[in-house]
């Protein structure tokens, strides 16, 4: 039985990813910081429900203190939780976008690495972005050459880099950032582009299933490792 946490899984490529994990066998619980809409969606699926706030330390810790009382380990940690921080650009709005997409990101996994320590497989995904690579923003026949979202892609930079120093400082738990692809989410409805969540969960779920002899370290979409 595998233990998995997906955070911000009430919508979207969460809750995608906890749907195709479940249905693989997984115990998923998903974390989201509203409660009936946490709850409701946990029951939709046939998940467990955990009230987690990635901004607030607390909230994690209380959260992954439930998971510790009722499993005793975690199997896999997909820190999913993230916001666009689009609109004006000025410092509340970058330290809103930053404290969800990367200090969120530390929070959650700080709080989870002792359990994660307890399991035979321990795996954990990053959900990151390409339109925080280098390489992709300064190409011009990249979709992301053409986003007006700085902030969010420096958040997204940041998500990738933490990926590959915690697969350095942890080399017992394997630690991968994905790109899941341009997805239509209620994060991208204002640019009206994008796949199915469905779709996008997938390359998620692919890195959620690792064996014990798959990569870490990485920055990887659905066809392979992602320059940045």
């Amino acid at each position: 039985m595998t233990i998995t946490l997906i955070t911000g899984a009430n919508k979207g490529i969460g809750f995608e990813t906890a749907r195709q994990l479940l249905a693989l066998g997984h115990v998923v619980y998903i974390g989201a910081r509203d409660v009936e809409r946490g709850e409701k969606a946990a029951a939709a699926l046939g998940a467990r429900f955990v009230r987690l706030d990635v901004t607030d330390d607390a909230s994690v810790s209380d959260a992954l203190a439930t998971i510790d009382a009722a499993e005793g380990r975690l199997d896999v940690l997909v820190n999913n939780a993230g916001i666009l921080g689009d609109g004006v650009t000025d410092g509340p709005t970058a330290l809103r976008a930053f404290d969800t997409n990367a200090v969120g990101l530390v929070r959650v996994t700080e709080a989870a690495l002792p359990l994660l320590r307890r399991s035979a497989n321990p795996t954990v995904v990053n959900v990151s972005s390409s339109a925080g690579s280098f390489w992709a923003v300064t190409h011009p026949d990249r979709p992301e050459f053409h986003l007006p979202l700085a902030i969010y892609s420096a958040s997204k930079a940041a998500a990738t880099m933490l990926t590959v120093q915690y697969a350095k400082s942890e080399p017992g738990i394997r630690f991968n950032a994905v790109e899941p692809g341009t997805t239509a989410t209620d994060l991208t409805a204002a640019f009206g582009i994008g796949r199915t969540p469905e779709e996008s969960a997938r390359v998620v779920v692919r890195f959620a299933t690792l064996g014990t002899d798959g990569p870490t370290g990485t920055f990887q979409d659905e066809n392979g490792e992602v320059p940045w």
